[in-house]
């Protein structure tokens, strides 16, 4: 790998740090620089957010995550793309009722203007790891 391409790398990795921070802290300010105004996010609710909502929900109060547990995170980077896998607990409230959930993001990143900003994220319900497991 280059150093430009380590360079991405290491960018990205701190990108996503920034993220959970944001998302953790509830500050819609950052979290409109990390976004791409047109990112779309599908919730594990199949759901579908834009930028405008995903902060709205951040700066209203709707949605407060109080811990966002990084469990495992994979990073990887082709070109000015990056994609990363993250595995993580969280708890908060949303719409005012608390939650606990386990959660598997994928987030599709874009490297532009000296910045990586998300474009596209599903996250999806992780069950327990000591439950049946799942056909596939």
């Amino acid at each position: 790998m280059g150093t430009d391409q380590a360079a991405l790398v290491a960018a990205l990795h701190e990108a996503e740090q920034k993220l959970q921070a944001a998302v953790r802290a509830g500050d819609s300010e950052a979290l409109d620089q990390l976004l791409d105004d047109r990112v779309r996010y599908t919730g594990p609710d199949g759901r579908v957010l834009t930028k405008a909502d995903d902060l709205e929900a951040h700066r209203s109060g709707a949605l407060a995550v109080a811990v966002f547990d990084q469990q495992d995170l994979q990073v990887t980077v082709v070109g000015s793309t990056g994609i990363t896998l993250v595995l993580a607990g969280l708890q908060g409230t949303a719409g005012g009722q608390p939650f606990a959930a386990r959660l598997q993001y994928t987030r599709t990143w874009v490297y532009a203007d000296d910045a990586w900003r998300v474009l596209a994220a599903h996250a999806s319900a992780v069950p327990d790891l000591d439950g049946p497991p799942s056909a596939g």
